[in-house]
């Protein structure tokens, strides 16, 4: 059971219906947010106290947190459905929770139990609830827990305070052409994340160490960029927020296997799910570039994408790197890539039978 109530402390609501039927008409991704957010705090003594919904606004904290200068932070990210007949969905929240606490492991933080985690998640969006988009389109509403050593505190140690949030945004496309095949650029310079590292982790740093690699695959045209591993250079690992995939003529799903440098994305475990379910054989291994290009060039991978929350699914139309560019198949939207993005976000939107029963009611 949940040892943590949200209870709401103050129903107001700080935009008007207006104001909030504006920003559904077109919310962008990640660029509005709702009415409320949910909190709870951790300390040594205590442990997990504390927890309420409150109105949106600024976090106060001392310049002195420790989140400012060790960088103790980990967070997720899921997203809510309205189905036809008004409730509110998310996808395998389960999933997120458990992640998150493999995370927190990693970045010395309390971890927050399923249950809580959970009820975080029913409290937030039923405060938010007008804030969810209508059924039968893709905008969603954005889920973001995030967890944070708030102590002011300089020794190098892990807090002994801790603060974790919920905050929610209306989400429309993650890339702003939508659905349209990716041009990747892969990376020599620069790698996402190291053996023994965080990369395992859904934390800032991890994100943050993938900007440079994506200001540059934006010099060179591209939309995204992909990631090496960092010891030999050779083998892919994941896109700045996203898992990859390979199809095969011979029937194949390929996915880089999880070396506990590359995130353990939920959107990829459903996919090889749903692959297998089709009659696809799903396989998780160690895939060089040279590889890739070469089955690319030989027609024997005929579609690739990315997958992620955010993102969901999104065909990958061409890679391009220093020594050349290769175009998978046609350059187009693979039809397999098409048919299991529908699947997917059928399932999510309860137009398609949740056969795994991966769905999770919110409000």
């Amino acid at each position: 059971m949940s040892t943590l109530s949200f209870p709401l402390s103050d129903p107001s609501r700080q935009q008007s219906d207006a104001d909030r039927d504006a920003v559904l008409a077109k919310p962008g991704f990640g660029e509005h947010f709702t009415d409320f957010m949910t909190h709870a705090r951790w300390t040594v003594d205590d442990g997990w106290t504390g927890g309420e919904v409150v109105p949106f606004a600024p976090i106060s904290l001392s310049p002195a947190a420790a989140v400012f200068h060790y960088a103790q932070e980990i967070f997720e990210g899921l997203k809510a459905f309205r189905h036809a007949d008004g409730s509110v969905w998310t996808f395998r929240p389960e999933k997120n929770a458990e992640r998150l606490q493999r995370s927190a492991r990693r970045l010395a933080l309390p971890e927050l139990s399923t249950e809580d985690f959970l009820a975080s998640l029913t409290a937030q969006v039923s405060a938010d609830e007008p804030w969810v988009p209508a059924a039968g389109g893709e905008d969603s509403l954005y889920i973001r827990p995030f967890m944070f050593a708030s102590e002011a505190f300089l020794g190098v140690r892990s807090a002994h305070q801790v603060d974790y949030y919920v905050i929610t945004s209306p989400a429309g496309a993650y890339f702003p052409r939508g659905v349209q095949p990716l041009v990747v650029w892969v990376s020599d310079s620069y790698a996402r994340a190291g053996a023994g590292g965080t990369g395992a982790a859904k934390c800032g740093g991890n994100y943050a160490s993938s900007l440079l690699g994506k200001k540059e695959a934006a010099e060179h045209g591209a939309d995204e960029v992909l990631f090496l591993d960092s010891e030999t250079h050779t083998s892919i690992d994941e896109l700045s927020g996203m898992n990859v995939m390979a199809i095969t003529k011979d029937g194949r799903i390929l996915t880089p296997e999880l070396t506990g440098a590359i995130l353990e994305g939920v959107t990829r475990d459903s996919i090889l799910q749903l692959a297998r379910d089709r009659g696809l054989e799903p396989a998780e291994q160690k895939m060089s570039m040279d590889w890739v290009t070469e089955n690319i060039a030989s027609g024997e991978i005929t579609e690739m994408f990315a997958c992620g929350t955010a993102a969901v699914i999104n065909p990958i139309g061409e890679f391009r790197s220093e020594k050349g560019s290769w175009t998978i198949g046609d350059g187009g939207s693979g039809a397999v890539t098409l048919q299991l993005r529908e699947e997917l976000t059928g399932i999510q939107q309860g137009s398609v039978e949740d056969r795994h029963g991966w769905l999770h009611k919110l409000a």
